[in-house]
């Protein structure tokens, strides 16, 4: 369909609506964003203006009687005692989102909350949130990892459940092993695209981080193995790269796609309602394109999609900053190379003892040794700031490549902490809590560069969540 022949009206009668939780609602959902960034107020907006709203409940922010964010401080000496303290934190807070967002709903669309399987005490934030706020959530997104026992706690509350997949094969996996057996509450499939969602990516090892695939082939096979168990009417919610959906027009009323939703997760960080600051806000409207990348300096170990700030190539100097080591003298690696406070030698070759004598001479004096077997040169601010960062660890993965963490039996992963990494949920509550945009990690999606381009947005106009909703749903 030409541009000069497109027609928002039809488009709206054709994307029509979908059945989500037992509701007929607009295909429109809220992406979970992790960490405060998606809240009750987005969620319950999205869900009074007829869509479905996900808060995060991921870190989520509690507050006091005033009204004011209670930031989540850790009193505790040890890191257990920690991790203690941030499922407490992760729970009343998302009690209080849920019923921000089921308040502000007005009883129309359906609330979710996004969990990550991946982040720490998963399963026990999880029950207590869907324990203390029982009626008002409607469903529960996952990711990050293989939820196999999401549909179990899903059946125990009674809510639906979305798990989030790049590929066919791992809902196949996800659904032989476990969801087969929770087949009601399966309320949709969210296919996440690995190479232009925001936040982590479920790339798989197989796959090129340089080279994206077409969604559609992939969707397409995915749907394929639903109808062969039975699951033709559950939807599929398509999720990464979305933007105007009338570049879409091909996946609706199509029987190779079946019932359809889209996830957005970029284009409601740009709404008032957004709780994220104005200073992100409007960093948003300059993005240009290539402005955010996929990388794997996070500390779970995934892809991750974000914007290239000081941050990102502050991250990028330590991966360049480093040059294999021997404990001994052994072949190439003949050259001694003093290390630690005692100054004893590790042994490089000449070329790699050569780049750094320059990287010390330039300021970054302190190597910092890594799993494998490199060493990582930094500037003395910033060794100290990893070491600190890893001490004074919460627990907020199931497994930290940072921090060696682990959240269960013997509470480590029993490698060697990765100084090329950072302490993700430090950096992501301060940005979200009126940080510095250019030093924090900003997560995501590639497509934020069209916020500068899309008319939508024109002289900085950030619109409301109903406001996004009509217009999304014209196919603009």
């Amino acid at each position: 369909m030409t541009a000069a022949a497109f027609s928002s009206s039809d488009f709206t009668r054709k994307l029509g609506s979908v059945m989500v939780g037992g509701k007929e609602v607009f295909p429109i959902i809220e992406g979970g964003k992790g960490v405060a960034v998606s809240s009750g107020a987005t969620a319950g907006a999205f869900a009074a203006a007829g869509a479905v709203g996900t808060f995060s409940g991921v870190n989520a922010d509690s507050y006091d009687k005033d009204g004011n964010v209670i930031r989540q401080e850790y009193h505790a000496t040890t890191r257990r005692a920690r991790h203690e303290e941030l499922v407490k934190y992760g729970i009343e807070g998302g009690i209080q989102q849920a019923r921000i967002a089921h308040e502000m709903s007005n009883g129309q669309g359906r609330v979710h909350m996004n969990v990550l399987w991946e982040m720490g005490g998963a399963e026990r934030v999880l029950r207590g949130v869907l324990e203390g706020a029982k009626g008002l959530i409607h469903g529960i997104t996952c990711g990050a990892g293989m939820p196999y026992r999401l549909s179990d706690i899903a059946a125990e509350y009674n809510v639906h459940y979305y798990p989030i997949v790049s590929s066919m094969r791992a809902f196949r996996a996800l659904w032989k092993r476990a969801y087969s057996k929770q087949v009601e509450l399966l309320g949709g499939v969210v296919y996440e695209d690995p190479w232009l969602a925001g936040g982590h990516n479920g790339l798989s090892n197989g796959e090129d981080p340089k080279r994206p695939e077409d969604p559609y082939p992939r969707v397409a096979e995915l749907r394929s193995f639903m109808n062969e168990v039975g699951l033709n009417n559950v939807p599929i919610i398509m999720a990464g790269g979305v933007w105007h959906l009338k570049d879409w027009e091909n996946w609706l009323q199509n029987p190779e796609i079946g019932p359809v939703a889209f996830q957005y997760g970029t284009r409601p960080l740009l709404t008032q309602e957004s709780p994220i600051p104005d200073a992100w806000k409007k960093r948003l409207l300059t993005l240009k394109e290539g402005d955010v990348f996929l990388n794997r300096f996070s500390p779970t170990g995934f892809y991750s999609s974000a914007v290239n700030n000081n941050f990102i190539m502050h991250m990028r100097g330590r991966e360049e900053r480093q040059v294999p080591f021997a404990t001994e003298e052994t072949g190439l690696m003949a050259v001694p190379f003093p290390f630690g406070p005692r100054k004893r030698p590790v042994y490089l070759t000449a070329e790699d003892a050569e780049r750094a004598e320059q990287w010390v001479s330039a300021g970054y004096d302190e190597p910092m040794k890594t799993p494998d077997d490199t060493l990582m040169f930094v500037d003395k601010k910033t060794s100290d700031e990893i070491v600190k960062d890893q001490i004074d660890c919460m627990g907020c993965l199931s497994h930290c490549r940072f921090s060696n963490w682990k959240d269960h039996d013997d509470y480590t992963t029993g490698k060697k902490a990765d100084p090329r990494s950072f302490c993700i949920q430090k950096s992501l509550q301060d940005i979200a809590h009126g940080g510095d945009i250019e030093n924090n990690l900003m997560f995501s999606g590639h497509n934020a560069y069209k916020f500068g381009q899309d008319p939508f947005y024109s002289n900085g106009f950030i619109p409301t969540v109903k406001q996004l909703v009509d217009r999304i749903i014209t196919g603009l």
